[in-house]
This record gives C-alpha cells, sequence and structure tokens, in this order.
C-alpha cells in the first residue's frame, strides 16, 4: 500500500466508525420499537377478537410478502407526500419531510414487528396453560398475569429467536444505503469510490459488522443465562 493510500484509509477511519455508530442506532432504536409491535401483534393473536387477530394475520402476511428494501424505498419516496396530503386535508400547514433516520427506523421496525409478533406468539403458547388457569383462578387482572406469569415463561423460549432477529436486523440497516442515509455500509461505498480501495474499505465495512455480531451473540449469551437462571435444565 503506498503513502496515497495509507492517506486515504486514514482519512475514512472517523468516518467508518461514525457509520458504524449510526448503524448501532439504527439497529436498537428499530429493534426496541419492534418488540413493542411483536408484543401487540402476539397478544392480538391470541385473543379472542376476531377483528384484531385478522389485523394481526394481515400484518405479519404483509410484511412477508414485500421486500424490506421496497419498503423503505416507498416510505422515505412516497411516505412524505402521503403525510403531507394528508395533514392537508385534515386543515393543517403540509411541509413535512421524513428523513432517512425515521425512514430507516420505521420500516425496519415494522418489519421487525411481523417477525416479533410470531417469536413471541409461540412463546407464549408454549406456556403451560395450567399456569394461566391458575393465575385466572387467582383472580390476577390480565396486565398482572402478563407481568408476574407470561412475561418471565415466555423469555426463555423468545430469547434465542430475539437474538436472530436482532442480527438480522443489524445487517439490514445496510438497506438504507440506497436513499442515502449515511450508514455503515454507505459510508464505506463512498470511500471506496473516494479512493478507489474497494476490497479494503468493504472488508473494513465487514470487519465491523463482525465486531457487531460476536458482540451481539455475547451479550444475548448472558441475557439468556440470566433469564433462565433457577430453571432446571432438560
Amino acid at each position: 500500500m503506498n503513502g496515497f493510500e495509507q492517506e486515504g484509509l486514514r482519512d475514512w477511519i472517523g468516518p467508518l466508525l461514525d457509520g458504524a455508530l449510526v448503524t448501532v442506532q439504527i439497529a436498537v432504536a428499530a429493534y426496541v420499537i419492534g418488540i413493542l409491535l411483536g408484543l401487540l401483534g402476539a397478544m392480538a393473536k391470541l385473543s379472542g377478537i376476531n377483528a384484531l387477530r385478522g389485523i394481526a394475520w394481515g400484518y405479519t402476511a404483509l410484511v412477508r410478502a414485500i421486500p424490506e428494501l421496497l419498503l423503505i424505498i416507498l416510505l422515505y419516496y412516497a411516505g412524505t407526500q402521503g403525510l403531507n396530503s394528508a395533514l392537508i386535508a385534515m386543515g393543517f400547514a403540509g411541509g413535512v419531510e421524513i428523513g432517512g433516520f425515521t425512514a430507516a427506523v420505521s420500516v425496519l421496525a415494522f418489519v421487525q414487528g411481523a417477525y416479533m409478533t410470531e417469536v413471541f406468539r409461540g412463546a407464549i403458547v408454549a406456556i403451560p396453560k395450567s399456569l394461566l388457569e391458575a393465575a385466572d383462578s387467582y383472580g390476577m387482572s390480565r396486565g398482572l398475569r402478563f407481568r408476574r406469569i407470561v412475561l418471565p415463561l415466555m423469555l426463555p423460549n423468545a430469547l434465542a429467536g430475539m437474538s436472530n432477529l436482532w442480527l438480522i436486523l443489524v445487517k439490514e440497516t445496510a438497506l438504507v444505503s440506497v436513499v442515502g442515509f449515511e450508514e455503515l455500509f454507505f459510508t464505506a461505498q463512498q470511500a471506496a469510490a473516494s479512493t478507489g480501495l474497494y476490497a479494503t474499505f468493504y472488508l473494513a465495512a465487514g470487519a465491523l459488522f463482525l465486531a457487531m455480531t460476536l458482540i451481539s451473540n455475547v451479550v444475548f449469551h448472558f441475557a439468556e443465562r440470566h433469564v433462565r437462571r433457577g430453571m432446571v435444565r432438560g
């Protein structure tokens, strides 16, 4: 590597690390919102209300049918126009713009919520019905039963799926590069185009994604050990 290449690499180390930080911020925000959507979706699917069940089933079917990349493009380019049209129709001023960060978080959270719905639904179904019936016999409200019975027993069953979805989500943040948002992959593209060091910067981006994955695996490993403490091992 000559002096020019070394200088170009040094110039882009800071932006690459900044892009990695933005990637983590997008992933964390989308993951948290996705968990909330997943809990709501799972409860809706398991409810006795046909309308809620239909909405939840339609939600998960829609996400499975449409690619995430298409959803990001639709929200970014058509979402702003649709939102402003709705605001004007309601008598408010338009001019609202959906930024790249908002579009990325919104779409990825929407997608995560659908898959989280299935993870949580399966984890809740795995809880012995006798425990839920016992909670009902004690007169627990639905909220109290969820906090004291469902959530503690659901987490050990759901955590493996939640871990996999997080790892998938971190990689899918690269999709927002199509709308010009400067996360890790987009920054690597810029650096490669600017310096001509395509292999170097794409390998650097891959190494940063790998580092995030390894750290995530450690975090989820300790989280799983924590939620399974005191449980009988089969």
